[in-house]
């Protein structure tokens, strides 16, 4: 009898509970990790490349914004943004007015995201080939309107 493999969650594992939450955490770990596989080859975690993308896609901005386009609490973005300071990824200086923090990409952040970008795309073809193309639209559509209306 074959394993599940990592990506592939027991059945288990899943039931007809009519918790939405539940429902929406379970299907976010289980995509985080088909993610997190594929850019764990250019050293990043799935959370990771969405910081880096946001600020290659938007450029430098303060943190609050960046939390907020995140749908992240402060601490939490504090937290998650600590290892990509470490790894010289991004950079955290003062703000245009001194009350706030600005993050930005470095050179090398640019560089990571521009590698982590073909794994990032390998990631989103196995997730279509497995949920359809066009599924996978309609999903992300869906969680926009969870996000601006929830």
């Amino acid at each position: 009898m074959r394993k599940p493999a990592m990506s592939e969650p027991a059945a288990s594992a899943l039931d007809d509970s009519p918790c939405h939450n539940l429902a929406l955490r379970q299907a976010s770990r289980h995509l985080s990790q088909i993610y997190d596989r594929h850019l764990s080859r250019a050293g990043l975690r799935g959370s990771q490349y969405s910081i880096l993308s946001k600020l290659g896609r938007l450029g430098p901005m303060a943190i609050g914004k960046l939390a907020e386009l995140l749908v992240l609490d402060r601490t939490a973005l504090g937290r998650a943004i600590g290892p990509l300071q470490r790894h010289r990824l991004i950079s955290v200086g003062p703000g245009p007015d001194g009350r706030t923090r600005c993050v930005q990409l470095t050179a090398a952040g640019q560089a990571r995201l521009k590698d982590a970008a073909a794994h990032w795309r390998r990631a989103q073809k196995e997730f279509e080939a497995a949920y359809g193309g066009q599924a996978a639209a309609d999903l992300r559509s869906a969680l926009r309107r969870v996000v601006t209306t929830a």
